[in-house]
């Protein structure tokens, strides 16, 4: 059997230096990739809320191209520069995901690509459940 595998881009300029897609889906299920908090303009909020909804927001685009969305998700995985972002970004995965329940993980890492982030958030979601 033979599944295709639709590729979602972002706007990192990562994905083309490093070779990776922000999401891909393969069958029923999409797989996001580490995103860290950046807007548009390059620029990056300054606490852990702001960046860790910056990075929902972007997953969340990558799901609804790939035809899923927030919904669906089934793992998160949190990485966070300092334990002190952890209930900061943890707020924001309670308000987007109180009902849903995912699987997560938050770990504490030595740093992230670029210094300005304090939180970088990876998704994988399932389609068709609830």
């Amino acid at each position: 059997m033979h599944t295709d595998r639709q590729l979602i881009a972002g706007t990192s300029p990562f994905e083309a230096t490093i070779g990776f897609s922000r999401a891909v889906r393969v069958g029923d299920r999409v797989f996001v990739s580490g995103t860290g908090p950046v807007w548009p303009d390059g620029s990056v909020a300054a606490d852990a809320q702001a960046q860790a909804r910056r990075c929902f927001e972007l997953i969340g685009a990558a799901l609804e191209q790939a035809g899923a969305s927030l919904r669906d998700v089934t793992r998160t995985r949190m990485f966070l520069t300092g334990t002190q972002h952890a209930a900061a970004v943890g707020a924001v995965h309670r308000e987007l995901f109180a009902t849903i329940r995912p699987a997560a993980t938050m770990v504490v890492v030595a740093g992230l690509l670029d210094e300005r982030w304090v939180v970088e958030v990876e998704a994988e979601a399932i389609l068709g459940i609830e």
